[in-house]
């Protein structure tokens, strides 16, 4: 099966680098397929679960939004941040989930809503995958 090329690179470290089958994504104008071959795209990328269809199955990542550069036969993803579910951290995920619902609820002023509706957002999925990993 044909592959495309896939660069994750965070602040922090290059997430991951390897060919996948396929990727699928969550833009910020819905979700998107990418196959080996895709035309040229730019996307901004929402806070979601990249799922990575290789040989061996599916692997998914939380990502923390971005932006992803599709061509042809390599696709890159520059994030915020992108975390295996094993590198989750489940309690400090509940804990910032926590934090953000108690200053979303209270509204205090001075409180930026947009930034804690993206850091409950983050919890939220951090959470949701750390959980399917325990499953698994």
């Amino acid at each position: 099966m044909a592959k495309i090329k896939l660069d994750i690179v965070t602040p922090e470290k290059v997430a991951f680098s390897d060919e996948v089958n396929m990727i699928i994504a969550r833009t910020t104008n819905g979700d998107v397929g990418i196959l080996p071959g895709h035309a040229p795209l730019i996307a901004g990328l929402d806070i979601w679960i990249l799922r990575l269809l290789t040989d061996d199955g599916e692997r998914q990542l939380a990502l923390c939004g971005g932006l992803l550069e599709v061509q042809p036969d390599k696709a890159t993803i520059l994030a915020t941040c992108a975390e295996n579910p094993e590198e989750i951290d489940s309690i400090r995920a509940q804990a910032a989930k926590d934090r953000a619902e108690t200053r979303l609820k209270d509204r205090q002023s001075g409180i930026d809503i947009a930034r804690a509706e993206a850091a409950l957002k983050r919890a939220v999925l951090r959470l949701r995958l750390a959980r399917k990993e325990h499953k698994m």
